[in-house]
Parts: C-alpha cells; sequence; structure tokens
C-alpha cells in the first residue's frame, strides 16, 4: 500500500512525510510543486529510501497527478499543498487562488477519476475497517485528507469560545479565504460524487523546519542575529500554539480512523498573545545561547505596524477529537517550544541555507525541469 502525499516539502508536509517513514514501512510519493517554502532539504534523511520518491508538480496538473495515481495506486491522498503565508497573500493573492482554490479543485477531479476505477469491496470487505494490510485499495478503504486551518473561521473576541467544527466560516484574509474555498470543495466533492473525504483544521503550527518567515523561527533567527523582533501592533493577537509532531499524529489518526465527511478541529490548548510567544524564546535563547553582552534578547523587540485585517484572536476546541479519536497533543506549550528553539540552534546550516537561497540552487540543480 502506497500514500500519495501533496505539498511533502513545505514545513507540515515534509514533517509528516518524515515521522509517517520514521513509523511505518508504507511507501510515500511526495508531489511538491517546491515553491519558495518547498525544501528537499527537509528531507535529506530520506535520499536513498526507496520508501519515498519526491516528484516535483503541481496539483493542478491534471495529467502529472492523474499518471502518479494510476502508477502508484495509493490507499489515500493527504493534501498539504497550498500557499500559507497571511502577509503574503495580501500582497499578491493571485497566487493564493490559484494554488489554493484552482489547485485543489483540480486535484480533486484527478482524485475522483482514480477513486471510480478503484473496485469495489465484497459485501464483507465492508464490514471491516480500512487497513494497510490490504493489498489493493477500493472504491470503500480509499481516503482523501484535506489538511486546512483555523483561519477559515474568523477571528474571536477575548471572552467568545474557542471554534468548534459548527462554527461558521468567515475568513478575512485572501489566505483563509482561499482555504475555506477549497474546504467547501472538498466538502461538496464529497455529498454531490461521495468522493470518501476527510478534513482537519489546524491551530498555529510551530516545530522544526518551520520557514524562517513565521513568528518563531522569525524571532530565534532574527535574535541571534542581534537584529529587531518586529511585533505586530501590540502584540496581543492571541493564536493558539500546535507542536507540529503532534499534528502529525492527529492527522494519522483521523486517517485511520476518522468517520468520512467529518471535520475535525486540531489543536493544542495552548492560547497565548504574540508578545508572550516572543518574550518565551528571548528566556530560551537567554538561557541557551546568552547575547555576549550580558543583555537580554527581549531588548531587541520593536513594535511595527498592524498587519492589515490582522485577526484579534483563534482559538480551537479540538474536543470531537479526542472524544471520537482519543487524541490528545502530546507537548504542552513550554516542552515543546524549548524542543523548537533547541533545533534551531542545533541546526544553522538549514538554517543559513534557506536563508542565503542557497537551497533554491540546489532544487534547481536537482529537480526543477525534472520528474521523478
Amino acid at each position: 500500500m502506497t500514500l500519495l502525499v501533496t505539498g511533502g516539502a513545505g514545513f507540515i508536509g515534509a514533517n509528516f512525510v518524515l515521522d509517517w517513514l520514521a513509523t511505518s514501512d508504507e511507501p510515500v510519493i511526495n508531489l511538491d510543486k517546491l515553491t519558495y517554502a518547498g525544501n528537499p532539504e527537509t528531507l535529506a534523511s530520506l535520499q536513498g529510501d526507496v520508501r519515498h520518491q519526491l516528484v516535483q508538480g503541481d496539483i493542478g496538473d491534471t495529467a502529472l497527478v492523474s499518471r502518479l495515481l494510476a502508477e502508484h495506486r495509493p490507499r489515500a491522498v493527504v493534501n498539504f499543498a497550498a500557499e500559507s503565508h497571511v502577509d503574503r497573500s495580501i500582497h499578491g493573492p493571485g497566487e493564493f487562488i490559484e494554488t489554493n482554490i484552482v489547485g485543489t479543485f483540480r486535484l480533486l477531479e484527478s482524485v475522483r477519476g482514480y477513486w471510480s476505477s478503484l473496485p469495489v469491496a465484497s459485501v464483507s470487505d465492508r464490514e471491516q475497517v480500512p487497513s494497510r494490510s490490504e493489498t489493493a485499495p477500493t472504491q470503500e478503504s480509499f481516503r482523501f485528507l484535506h489538511v486546512s486551518t483555523d483561519e477559515v473561521y474568523g477571528s474571536l473576541d477575548k471572552d467568545d469560545p474557542a471554534f468548534s467544527e459548527t462554527h461558521r466560516y468567515e475568513p478575512n484574509s485572501p489566505y483563509s479565504a482561499s482555504k475555506a474555498a477549497s474546504d467547501h470543495l472538498v466538502r461538496a466533492w464529497h455529498h454531490t460524487y461521495g468522493l470518501p473525504v476527510l478534513t482537519t483544521n489546524c491551530s498555529n503550527n510551530y516545530g522544526p523546519y518551520h520557514f524562517p518567515e513565521k513568528l518563531i523561527p522569525l524571532m530565534i533567527v532574527n535574535a541571534l542575529a542581534g537584529k529587531p523582533l518586529p511585533v505586530y501592533g501590540d502584540g496581543m493577537q492571541v493564536r493558539d500554539w500546535l507542536y507540529v509532531k503532534d499534528h502529525c499524529s492527529a492527522i494519522r489518526r483521523v486517517l485511520e480512523a476518522g468517520r468520512l465527511g467529518e471535520v475535525y478541529n486540531v489543536g493544542g490548548w495552548n492560547e497565548k498573545p504574540n508578545i508572550e510567544i516572543v518574550k518565551t524564546v528571548c528566556v530560551l535563547l537567554d538561557e541557551l545561547r546568552p547575547r555576549s553582552d550580558g543583555k537580554s534578547y527581549a531588548e531587541q523587540i520593536s513594535y511595527v505596524t498592524d498587519r492589515q485585517g490582522h485577526d484579534r484572536r483563534y482559538a480551537i476546541d479540538a474536543r470531537k477529537l479526542e472524544a471520537e479519536l482519543g487524541w490528545k497533543p502530546a507537548e504542552t506549550f513550554e516542552t515543546g517550544i524549548r524542543k523548537t528553539v533547541e533545533w534551531y540552534l542545533a541546526n544553522p546550516e538549514w538554517v543559513l541555507h534557506v536563508q542565503s537561497g542557497a537551497y533554491r540552487e540546489w532544487v534547481n540543480k536537482n529537480y526543477t525541469g525534472r520528474l521523478a
């Protein structure tokens, strides 16, 4: 049996692929467009591993996706592929519309064609829970798992209850609007065509291999470089923080036992304002890599003009995932953020390659224009 993972060279997708192959021998076909945020160096430990095949390509390339599906006959598709940075979506929404909406539509159509070609299980097999030990996927055992975000729900006031799966969609940025649209497409393809789908909506992820344009890695990298630590507005925007490896375990659990057509919110139960996150990073760096002048990294904090349309608060209610599937995050924010800072301190070469663009040279040399 095989998985097709899309966007598997990005932050969350790559962590999922690494985690999956650390716990399973089930092969992964990894389709990634290798845009700026797709970094094959993250997957360097899998080089030469026959269980992993990285293919450069677009989820909107119907011919390519259909070929991969027909050739490898995956039992599931896990869709991480997306443009995902809010600031970039504000300044250039076109790519977000193209990838997150049009790309998802084309991917769904390719997957629907493949799924329709699969055999129908026998009556006795239909009574069994889909298993990795099966020799070939059937229409009943196949799954399409779409990975989305809590930003589709909009913004919460201070005393509002956390987002549940029944909260209405109120996206406020071009990014979140494009993801909301993709979620609706996935839902429609299930209700109209019967495609066996699952959707997860996660809170803010953090952890190893996070591209340093995002809050936590940006603070770590800037602090070590002696640069300002830019905080939007008053820094009191609240987010729920989810350690990326916990997210990966949640996706595995939903893929294994989630109810078809259902949405599962994945959160870390860690609501914290951005300024507290930044100060926590500073405290850990003060301990683990003190400044040469003995001062705190917190002195580098700099408040900047707030982002346009900045949502004030996100909060995820993950009780459905716990009640139905027994999932809970393994990391507290305190344990997860320490692991994250320690990882960045231990992997300066990875960070340097991203900052310098050297990883793009590696991509261009090894992947651009070449299909695996």
